[in-house]
């Protein structure tokens, strides 16, 4: 049997009032494509901006195999131990052939995800990382609004995705392996841009001292870049095994936080990351809309073939799409996107 639909108002509340199913159907309301729902998802969030904004956001990235789920299964048992509330977004990425996730996050966290404290949710990017920027997004103001006072948001660590998570986080954690050789002349250099805090994992047992080396290591990069914010980057090791370390690590995004606040550019960064997200989504609108006209679905198609054969460059296809798409006057508008405070 069908659920019944619930109005704006009644998943506000549910939402406000730390209902865990009721957090469920708003993000699964965000994450649908239907117009109807978008527009009812942003009127749950436009109801619920005023009580968002003070979490605490840490983006955690990592190559596959470092350990980031039994890492952040680690610390948020931690932090619900010191009376956080702790939400974890996992950017889960979809198949670009079939469409599909994994969505095993919870399998993967299965203590933390029976804990009352917290709650996991995986976020498919659906192929594309706009999907990331918008639903992700989403998902941490519903949260934030649910009372999770700690959000953690999960990538895979590969490509453009760090730079997508980092840009709407307060803190950007990357985990590493132990073993500073070839793994750090392989290292890119945007990934060491990006971190506010470096953390070597597995710092324990035979890996210990490759650990210690490679934090060193990691360290002495840090010192040679120019930060972009007065917060002075630093490598940590730590163990998601023992425990050993976390708790010094949760204390430097303490610090971060705490020197982030009192020099303003907490808000700074927070405002910025609003402009950019404003800009991805009028990027997506108009991709959205060019690709929906029906008129335009011959040219598209023929352009494309161009680009194929190698009969017109890409940029002149572009062009030709961008003008029909002009010429082909206004279209009514999307539902509004909220703005984070």
């Amino acid at each position: 049997m069908a659920r019944p639909t619930l109005s704006s108002e009644e998943l506000a509340y549910g939402v406000l009032a730390r209902e865990r199913a009721m957090l469920s159907r708003a993000i699964t309301l965000t994450e649908s494509s239907l117009p109807a729902h978008q527009e009812q998802a942003q009127d749950v969030l436009q109801r619920l901006l005023p009580r968002t904004g003070k979490a605490m956001r840490v983006g955690i990235s990592g190559v596959p195999g470092v350990g980031k789920s039994s890492f952040i299964e680690a610390l948020g048992l931690r932090l619900i131990e010191q009376g956080h509330r702790v939400a974890v977004l996992a950017i889960d990425p979809s198949s670009q052939r079939s469409g599909g996730s994994i969505l095993g996050d919870k399998t993967r966290m299965a203590e933390l995800s029976l804990r009352d404290e917290a709650f996991i949710r995986p976020s498919p990017t659906g192929g594309h990382l706009g999907g990331v920027t918008r639903v992700t997004r989403e998902s941490l103001l519903l949260c934030e609004a649910a009372g999770f006072d700690v959000i953690l948001v999960e990538t895979v660590g590969v490509g453009q995705s760090e730079t997508v998570v980092s840009e709407m986080v307060d803190c950007y954690l990357v985990l590493m392996l132990p073993g500073a050789g070839d793994e750090l002349q392989g290292i890119k250099k945007g990934v060491l841009e990006l971190a506010d805090i470096i953390a070597v994992n597995k710092a324990d047992g035979s890996s210990y001292n490759d650990a210690r080396q490679a934090r060193a290591a990691y360290q002495r990069a840090l010192s040679i870049l120019q930060p972009s914010t007065s917060w002075k980057p630093l490598a940590l090791s730590c163990s998601a095994l023992t425990g050993d370390g976390l708790d010094e690590l949760w204390q430097q995004v303490r610090n971060h936080r705490r020197q982030m606040i009192d020099t303003g550019e907490l808000v700074e960064r927070r405002e910025q990351q609003n402009v950019r997200w404003m800009w991805s989504m009028v990027d997506q609108r108009m991709l959205d809309s060019l690709k929906a006209r029906p008129e335009l679905q011959g040219l598209i198609k023929a352009n494309e073939l161009a680009v194929r054969q190698r009969t017109r460059t890409a940029l002149q296809a572009a062009n030709a799409l961008l003008e029909a798409w002009w010429q082909s006057g206004p279209v009514a508008s999307p539902a509004p996107v909220p703005r984070e405070p």
